[in-house]
């Protein structure tokens, strides 16, 4: 495996989902890069390991083959190979090539193949390399009234962004172009590999034409001739009410941009809940602890208790209720995510008893007291 996510998490292989999500967000908040102590590379490792054994489908991948095959389908295998040329009644020593791109292997894995079944003869655009940018990972915190009634959230963050100097091309506008001296305006280049199979020659894409087969005179000198620079992206992230604490939402294309006007990856934005000084969360609902006298619990009585709405409702409390009795007031509570209703508010009653009292109140009580029994 090319890392243990497991270990990173430091759970182990049969961990539940749960256990999962638990440990990551106890490393997350650890080694979090705005906190004390914090350490950027470590808290990119924690993320990358829980996007892959928090999805049950990235995990079986990972689990059987040691890695995840970025872009695949369910079955981890997206339309794989690529037979454009056709059999034609030829067996695999004809110019068949497999594209392996796909599996994520970089067709490095396609081309191994292609020269083990003497797929020698490529096309030009076959070795052209594409070259995606990669995906960005963020979080942001949101406050539990934000949960409540969503919010729109616009921020900046700093990425790889196109070059505007050469519109994301590499090189200088009105540049001539030439041959490309590496691989002779093939587009290819070969390599001869030892392996546990003997001795085999691999057809890689050229590296410095990344398979035009041409080059330019003059590249950018913005950018390098990489066609994108260190930059800002802004973005207004919608975030819908009912959202949950470590929910991930994914932009399509808001991460890095490709190099040479390559696919931008994707932003995945990780959405942080504050805690409430009122309200604690369970689901879709809140519980709020209401105090109470002793007299207003023998009594009963009619109390004001806010919402996460702002606005404040009364509630009546019945004649004789008990410390720790749970009131429940439907449709107060957070919204369900993605659909209609709301759970409820849960008021949970707390009698307070006064430590001291006057020698005047302590007489009635004394005179009461038999009244008071049940």
């Amino acid at each position: 495996m090319e890392k243990d996510y497991y270990k990173i998490l430091g759970v182990e292989k049969n961990a539940s989902s749960e256990e999962i999500k638990k440990a990551y967000h106890q490393l997350a908040h650890k080694y979090h890069p705005d906190k004390a102590g914090g350490d950027e590379k470590k808290f990119k490792e924690i993320n990358e390991a829980y996007q892959v054994l928090s999805d049950p489908k990235k995990r079986q991948q990972y689990d059987q083959f040691g890695r995840v095959f970025e872009g695949s389908g369910t079955s981890g295998f997206n339309q794989g190979f690529d037979f454009s040329q056709g059999f034609g009644g030829r067996g695999f020593g004809s110019d068949i090539n497999f594209d392996f791109s796909s599996f994520g292997f970089d067709n490095d894995l396609g081309d191994f193949f292609n020269s083990i079944f003497g797929g020698g003869k490529t096309t030009q655009q076959k070795h052209k390399k594409v070259r995606y940018g990669s995906d960005v990972r963020l979080m942001i915190e949101i406050s539990l009234e934000e949960v409540a009634t969503g919010v729109i959230k616009n921020f900046e963050y700093k990425t790889l962004v196109k070059c505007k100097n050469c519109d994301g091309f590499g090189y200088e506008k009105g540049s001539e172009f030439k041959t490309c001296p590496t691989c002779n305006g093939r587009g290819e280049i070969k390599e001869v590999k030892q392996s546990f199979f003997g001795t085999f020659s691999q057809i890689k894409t050229c590296p410095d034409c990344l398979g035009e087969g041409k080059v330019a005179e003059k590249i950018c000198s913005a950018c390098k001739g990489r066609g994108r620079v260190k930059g800002i992206k802004n973005i207004s992230l919608k975030i819908e009410p009912g959202i949950n604490d470590g929910q991930f939402i994914k932009i399509a294309g808001g991460g890095e941009d490709g190099e040479k006007n390559g696919p931008a990856g994707d932003l995945y934005v990780e959405v942080k809940v504050r805690n409430h000084p009122l309200f604690k969360r369970e689901g879709i609902n809140l519980t709020y602890e209401l105090p109470i006298s002793v007299v207003e619990a023998i009594l009963g009585a009619e109390k004001e208790v806010p919402t996460i709405y702002g606005k404040n409702i009364i509630v009546k409390i019945p004649a004789g209720i008990e410390s720790g009795k749970i009131l429940r007031v439907s449709n107060k509570g957070l919204p369900y995510f993605g659909r209609r209703g709301c759970g409820d508010l849960l008021i949970n009653i707390k009698v307070k008893i006064p430590k001291k009292i006057s020698s005047k109140t302590k007489k009635i009580l004394e005179e009461i007291k038999d009244d008071l029994k049940d």
